[in-house]
């Protein structure tokens, strides 16, 4: 179970390494594909605040990758939830603030990931 939980894990860190990327490097090209509704002068005004955004983004998958390397199961457990909670945070928030689709993209993978980390 521990290597299922960890492979879920990891897949939420590598998710938020590519919303990083897009949200950082991408955001006038991606960005754009991703975000339809809005239209081209948005990407080029809020270019910074994107980066931002990418680089909190950066931060949780951080913090998800390095809690694959924690060798103490439980505080592995601790720094994993913290980040999936933040992560379900944000996604939440992202959902009803920027896109619905947030919430299926960003928020469940990591509820999903948590659901299965508190209940082995």
């Amino acid at each position: 179970m521990k290597i299922a939980i960890d492979l879920i894990t990891a897949l939420v860190g590598i998710l938020h390494l590519y919303f990083m990327y897009f949200e950082m490097f991408a955001w006038m090209t991606t960005g754009r594909r991703i975000f339809k509704k809005y239209p081209t002068e948005f990407f080029k005004q809020s270019k910074s605040l994107a980066a931002n955004q990418g680089l909190y983004n950066g931060f949780l998958a951080g913090g998800l990758i390095w809690s694959l390397f924690i060798q103490d199961a439980v505080w592995q457990q601790h720094v994993a939830t913290f980040f999936l909670c933040c992560v379900v945070v944000a996604g939440l928030y992202g959902g009803f603030s920027a896109s619905k689709r947030i919430i299926i993209t960003q928020a469940l993978p990591a509820a999903v990931t948590l659901c299965v980390l508190l209940l082995a």
